[in-house]
């Protein structure tokens, strides 16, 4: 059966969106644009392959389907904005085999204009096409939250926004298909902030918390007890969590390259959760001093690797730069991660404890960084020499908290 989908990248926008159209029935067809880590499992896969997907290599299948949906990752370039060199090569790839009515949406993360620029000029250069007369191009900002099993592609609402009022309907009933509720946004810019906003809410709220973090701790005030009572509150609030760092795939973004100003509110937010690995390295320094021990020579056990809960995608956690600070300080590190068989900080293995008690045990200090649902928080509070709990999640008193 001939793919009625293309999906353009296999990360982790792509291989959900792609699980999601195999679930709706779509026949879908998945096209790498590099070396990408999705956040699905093993077995997970194994389904959306006994449901008729597949993965190929040969681009000119791309120029079969009715609708392509670039997803290429958008990493954080040397310069500090969004690289965009893997979705440029997905667009010239997808430009050379673009037949006309097809629908081309773009998901990545991208600065506002630049789907009908960078992107739009790409495709129709490349095509001979000219979007919005001989194919439709929209933009649809990924809502991919890995591990969720409350919020899916199917039950969350889809923003889309295309070059013309066609374009936009047709992306609009493409994703009809796959979610419960399509909302129309003006157009391409508009779409494209909307990722914009939502993704620097998250961080901006995060930099607040952490910030109420090492400030409550100065003071003596157990902030876990003031977000307990704080969330309560049923207007005007929404409880987010300090963390030892912000991880993931989405970082922030601001509008320097395309309008000539900054998000200061973005920037202050990346100043503040970039330094958190540096503070618990400091909790941790001085933990280790109140009870006698120094950092060098002392042996520190890192718990959970990964950027989030439950996932083996290590993109953007804190643990590295953690791992590394500690050594600078003369630490033995070991780490322990259920999701995460091996782990290399500075291109050197590290030591990786099989038994987490009798590791704990033997650990001069112990950090959960992550607080995945396999790790009993209470027996290893008991286990534990010193247990140093970045996320919170441990029982009241029966560890040190961030």
């Amino acid at each position: 059966m001939p793919a009625d989908l293309a999906v353009i990248g296999l990360g982790p926008y792509g291989l959900p969106l792609a699980q999601a159209a195999v679930a709706a029935g779509i026949p879908t067809i998945g096209y790498r644009t590099g070396p990408e880590e999705g956040s699905l499992s093993a077995a997970e896969q194994r389904r959306m392959l006994a449901q008729g997907f597949r993965t190929t290599a040969n681009a000119a299948e791309l120029g079969r389907v009715r609708t392509a949906v670039i997803c290429a990752p958008t990493p954080r370039g040397t310069d500090g904005g969004l690289d965009l060199g893997q979705v440029e090569t997905a667009a010239r790839t997808l430009a050379a085999r673009l037949r006309p009515h097809t629908t081309v949406v773009l998901e990545s993360p991208v600065p506002p204009g630049t789907t009908e620029g960078p992107l739009l000029r790409l495709l129709e250069s490349g095509s001979g096409l000219r979007a919005g007369r001989d194919f439709h191009l929209a933009h649809s900002p990924s809502r991919v939250d890995p591990g969720n099993r409350d919020h899916t592609p199917a039950n969350t609402p889809k923003v889309i926004g295309g070059l013309t009022p066609a374009c936009t309907e047709s992306a609009a009933a493409f994703y009809g298909r796959i979610t419960d509720k399509v909302v129309r946004a003006r157009g391409l810019r508009e779409a494209e902030t909307v990722q914009l906003l939502e993704t620097n809410f998250r961080h901006v709220n995060i930099a607040l918390v952490n910030e109420m973090a090492a400030l409550c701790h100065d003071l003596g005030i157990d902030l876990w007890d003031v977000l307990r009572c704080a969330e309560t509150k049923p207007f005007g609030f929404h409880p987010f969590r300090p963390g030892p760092g912000v991880g993931g795939h989405a970082v922030t973004q601001d509008l320097t390259a395309h309008a000539g100003r900054t998000l200061r509110m973005a920037e202050l937010a990346q100043e503040v959760n970039s330094r958190m690995p540096r503070y618990v390295v400091q909790r941790a320094a001085a933990l280790l001093n109140e009870h006698g021990k120094s950092a060098r020579g002392a042996r520190v056990l890192l718990l959970g690797v990964t950027y989030k809960p439950d996932l083996a995608d290590q993109q953007g956690s804190p643990a590295q730069e953690i791992a590394v600070r500690l050594m600078e300080l003369g630490a033995s590190v070991s780490y322990h991660d259920p999701h995460v068989p091996a782990w290399n900080v500075l291109d050197r293995p590290v030591p990786r404890a099989d038994s987490l008690y009798e590791a704990a045990a033997d650990a001069d200090l112990t950090i959960l960084l992550q607080q995945h649902r396999t790790y009993d928080l209470q027996g290893l509070s008991v286990k534990a020499q010193l247990l140093l709990d970045t996320r919170g999640a441990t029982p009241t008193g029966a560890a040190h908290r961030l």
